[in-house]
């Protein structure tokens, strides 16, 4: 019987390590950047949902699984926003959610930072990505920051647009609370 209570706190005692994080758009944004007609623009995105498991000390334990909202793309241009909503650029008809899902996380050589490979899915087609990142202790949580490039061809983003540069940087700042 002891040894089956001593288990029962071992596992939880384990688990306690962990922090399961759920993403907030509170303290919280998604944006990117890119030149259209060589004139940077951008905009963000809102909508996290998902779960994060995230512990500096089992970084072989943690997991990314995050989705935002692809219908709140918002550029400050309620015509433009309009327009990427369309199939030949999110088609958030179809596709409602953009997906960012970790397959490793490990310590990088710049102190204080994080390595992490993912799948990012955007209109149902899923690329590779890698990029360090930050993780800082706040409100209960943590802010996870970073930045990446993509080519919006490799999703399908934009057609044959020749007035959009091809690649586009998106960086995160993103809030996980208990």
């Amino acid at each position: 019987m002891k040894r089956i209570i001593l288990l029962v706190i071992s596992v939880l005692t384990l688990q306690a390590g962990f922090a399961q994080l759920t993403p907030t758009d509170n303290g919280s944004k998604v944006h990117f950047v890119i030149k259209n007609f060589g004139i940077k623009t951008g905009g963000d995105f809102t909508g996290l949902k998902g779960n994060i498991k995230f512990t500096p000390e089992n970084l072989a334990a943690c997991s990314f699984d995050v989705t935002i909202d692809a219908n709140t793309i918002n550029t400050d241009n309620e015509s433009r926003d309009n327009h990427l909503r369309q199939a030949e650029y999110f088609d958030v008809a179809t596709y409602k959610t953009i997906q960012f899902k970790s397959t490793k996380v490990v310590l990088s050589s710049n102190a204080g930072r994080y390595y992490i490979y993912a799948d990012l899915t955007i209109k149902g087609v899923t690329k590779k990505v890698e990029f360090g990142f930050s993780a800082t202790p706040k409100d209960g949580g943590y802010l996870f920051e970073g930045e990446f490039k993509i080519n919006r061809r490799d999703f399908g983003v934009g057609g044959s647009s020749i007035s959009m540069s091809d690649n586009l940087t998106v960086s995160l700042s993103v809030l996980a609370k208990r």
